[in-house]
């Protein structure tokens, strides 16, 4: 962490104050990430954090950098910043500047622990089937085009066994609850379309789902799924 705080000095504060705030932002980030469940948290909460008693304008920027040090060195985590998507009919026709997107980052917490480790010491049992949750649900989306209808998706998920109105599913609980969480988590986001039959609800992958590593995983495991070119969903299946 020294190379981040070496030159403390521009902010007019000790040492010992910069330290504290990173030992803040590092505990806020562990304990929400475990509170929420993996949800990204606002890089606005993280300013909040480091602002309410100084006014130094890169103080924030410092900090998150030093915290981001932090949590790799000590903790064998990534603090990997995030850019919050826009559902596509709302960016169809906007510029890159009008879209906000530098008010819309947040953050998510990335193993850095090579997979065999991780799934040894780390990862925990009993919420593997919401991880694997998490995979049928983007991979169903991903070959639908990265966009389908709600009817569509719950379509596909009923063929496995999770139906809409499961409210107490034996492994899931509520079935639209754990799909809604996917949305709190920025897996997927939803888009309301008007059409000429009125309004459809599409679920689309959002931005924790296009990012690189997740979303080249993805794809590997689709191709070592079937084995061949993934064949894209048809969205319009009867069924």
């Amino acid at each position: 962490m020294a190379g981040a705080t070496q030159d403390f000095s521009q902010f007019d504060i000790s040492k010992e104050e910069i330290d504290k705030l990173v030992a803040e932002v590092v505990r806020y980030v562990l304990f929400k990430t475990h509170q929420n469940s993996g949800c990204p948290i606002k890089r606005e909460e993280l300013v909040q954090l480091v602002t309410k008693n100084y006014s130094q304008r890169a103080l924030p920027a410092h900090v998150i950098n030093a915290a981001k040090e932090k949590l790799s060195n000590a903790f064998g985590y990534e603090l990997r910043e995030l850019l919050r998507c826009r559902p596509s009919s709302a960016t169809q026709g906007r510029s890159t500047q009008q879209t906000g997107v530098a008010e819309a980052k947040s953050y998510v917490l990335i193993s850095q622990l090579p997979a065999e480790v991780y799934k040894k010491y780390v990862e925990d049992e009993n919420s593997a089937h919401l991880s694997g949750f998490t995979f049928v649900v983007i991979s169903i989306v991903h070959l639908a085009g990265g966009k389908i209808p709600e009817d569509i998706l719950w379509r596909h998920l009923k063929r496995m066994g999770l139906c809409e109105t499961d409210v107490s599913h034996p492994v899931f609980g509520n079935a639209k609850q754990a799909l809604e969480t996917l949305v709190q988590q920025r897996y997927l986001q939803k888009d309301k379309v008007n059409g000429l039959e009125g309004n459809t609800l599409f679920y689309e992958l959002a931005e924790r789902a296009l990012d690189g590593p997740v979303s080249e995983k993805m794809k590997e495991y689709i191709s070592e799924i079937v084995s061949k070119d993934v064949v894209p969903v048809d969205v319009d299946e009867a069924e």
